[in-house]
């Protein structure tokens, strides 16, 4: 390996980095990591530190999941990759169909539709609900409803689907038909209503206002995560997705439920979705079915859909999208192993309990430290978002985060910012030990920026 001062010189010489100006990369120079053990992660200078970003919210099984790391080398040795366009499968694939059946059939989902990640399940999603209502006759649901703050990845459809301008402006104009309603997101919103479950219900009402607006049979569908993840980690009110579910069935609208964080655990529950007690039409997942060791995803599709495209004969449904990696039979092996890990060692059980201890701590801490605003989280997802005014909620000055993520990286732990908010998405294998960590190196960062 090439000596520290080299890689740090030369990282952005040749390097684009996501989410980043090209500039701002050759300025600030990035953490530089080469190694990884259980929930721990290794910079270029030796610096250990616990993740507590968890990769980007995918490594759930931590960095020495060994049935994973097993599984890829045995199918590199075994098929190191195929194709399953038409006319080819794999056996790891086909086994792999299977178990995720079986493990979302309480969501009510039969069908795989396998990508090479998050935007790609989203991007397959949309083009499915199109596709879903043209066989059945209705070829004039076209558009799309989402959430302002939600994410829902980069290609041109997620994008469009995005309720974030950080994400849509630059490459615009995007896809056509494409609306989004305010979130449930209580510390911030348009009805300024701090009381969740009025607000859950002034959100639901905002989505049957919009349809009635649009036209009902001019929807596709409407996609949302469980939680909002990446705009700030914001949890509905339990009411919330039920009522969304209640509103698309009576306007014979399609649900999404984009789980590409969500999935396989860090809510607390097995799926996001099932958290709520809803079961979607489509379900995105990627990340951590491999642990993110692997490039991979997964569309999981209902029966009811399903039965749809099966039982067309006029050759409508007939799937014509796909990526050259889609059943990568080494990513297949990968998620297998995951797969196993994940209901062997209970990681949903583990997430619930350890994210009340996180959420229970970071609320401690807003007690004491007035830039704190809000303090927000369900399972292994939390978030503190930062202001420099408690009364007005004006966000904290564009620093403060980077200064707070800074000193609990000296102090021994990674987190994540995102605007004015510090974001804490930890392996769902992390120890109370390890919670009682993270919450001190976060309290080493609010005295850096208090002081």
């Amino acid at each position: 390996m090439k000596d520290s001062n080299f890689l740090k010189e030369n990282n952005a010489r040749h390097v684009w980095h996501p989410m980043a100006h090209p500039a701002d990369s050759q300025t600030n120079l990035p953490t530089i990591l080469t190694g990884g053990r259980d929930v721990f992660i290794t910079d270029v200078d030796g610096h250990e530190v616990l993740d507590a970003v968890g990769g980007l919210w995918n490594v759930n099984l931590g960095y020495s999941c060994e049935p994973v790391k097993q599984a890829i080398s045995d199918q590199l040795n075994a098929l190191p990759y195929y194709s399953i366009f038409r006319g080819t499968s794999n056996d790891k694939v086909i086994e792999l169909s299977y178990e995720l059946a079986d493990f979302f059939a309480p969501d009510g989902l039969t069908r795989a539709f396998f990508t090479s990640g998050g935007s790609d399940s989203v991007e397959v999603a949309l083009k499915l609900a199109r596709q879903y209502h043209r066989i059945r006759g209705e070829a004039g649901r076209t558009k799309f409803l989402s959430l302002k703050k939600g994410y829902h990845g980069t290609h041109f459809g997620g994008a469009s689907v995005n309720g974030n301008g950080k994400f849509r402006n630059a490459y615009e104009p995007l896809l056509p038909g494409c609306f989004h309603i305010p979130a449930p997101y209580t510390y911030r919103n348009p009805f300024n209503e701090s009381d969740p479950a009025k607000l859950a219900q002034l959100c639901a009402a905002a989505l049957e206002d919009e349809i009635a607006f649009q036209g009902a049979g001019t929807i596709a569908a409407f996609i949302m995560e469980p939680v909002l993840g990446a705009g700030g980690v914001m949890p509905p009110h339990p009411s919330f997705m039920p009522m969304v579910r209640e509103i698309c069935d009576r306007n014979g609208i399609l649900l999404i439920s984009d789980e590409v964080i969500t999935a396989f655990g860090r809510t607390g529950s097995e799926s996001g979705a099932r958290h709520w007690g809803v079961q979607p039409d489509f379900m995105c997942t990627a990340k951590a079915i491999t642990n993110g060791y692997f490039p991979f995803g997964a569309l999981m599709i209902a029966g009811h859909v399903a039965e749809v495209f099966e039982k067309d004969t006029s050759g409508i449904a007939s799937i014509d999208t796909g990526y050259t990696y889609s059943g990568h039979p080494v990513g297949a092996a990968a998620a297998l192993a995951a797969l196993a890990e994940i209901r062997r060692l209970k990681v949903h059980e583990n997430a619930a309990a350890r994210g009340k201890e996180l959420l229970g701590g970071l609320k401690g801490l807003q007690e004491r430290f007035e830039v704190i605003g809000d303090v927000r989280g369900e399972g292994l997802m939390c978030a503190i978002e930062l202001v420099s005014d408690r009364a007005s909620k004006k966000p904290s000055a564009k620093d403060v985060p980077l200064k707070l993520q800074q000193a609990a990286y000296e102090d021994g732990v990674m987190i994540r910012v995102s605007g004015n908010n510090a974001i804490f998405s930890p392996p769902l294998i992390v120890t109370s030990d390890n919670v009682t960590k993270i919450l001190s190196a976060v309290e080493t960062g609010l005295k850096a920026v208090s002081g």
